[in-house]
């Protein structure tokens, strides 16, 4: 009796022991390197796909509000006609200091480096180059000359 006893405990202890190693998976994880630079090429995609690499575009301001500036210039030896859109993220400057969008004035000389981003043309920064022009009253544009002392 003792006998049969000792053998079910064994064949229950045996079973049991089974069960738990089936339940458990044999999978090991990637390395903690490999981890990390899948993670780093998601976020590079990932940034990639918000807005595609940086372009320039020069000419002369249209018009501007607090969200966009309009600039009028040249692409391929073509006049073109491009409206930017204005964050917080964009840097303006003009004479060295930095301003906001509706303080450009119509017929600044600009150079704007952007990006597209969801669709959008997005202004990174803005540079005021040299003086603005000014619009005549027959609405062709003059530029400002240097006062003499």
């Amino acid at each position: 009796m003792r006998m049969l006893l000792a053998l079910i405990v064994a064949t229950t202890f045996a079973l049991g022991t089974t069960a738990a190693i089936a339940q458990t998976t044999t999978t090991t994880p990637p390395p903690a390197s490999e981890k990390k630079a899948d993670d780093t090429m998601g976020k590079k995609a990932t940034k990639a796909e918000k807005h595609g690499p940086s372009k320039s575009a020069s000419g002369t301001v249209k018009s501007a509000t607090a969200d966009s500036v309009v600039v009028a210039g040249k692409e391929k030896g073509k006049d073109a006609e491009w409206t930017f859109a204005v964050d917080s993220g964009t840097k303006i400057r003009k004479s060295g200091k930095a301003v906001m969008a509706a303080d450009l004035k119509p017929g600044d000389s600009v150079s704007v480096k952007y990006h597209e981003m969801d669709g959008k043309t997005m202004a990174q920064s803005i540079a005021v180059r040299g003086g603005s022009t000014a619009k005549k009253s027959d609405g062709s544009m003059e530029k400002p000359t240097a006062e003499k002392k």
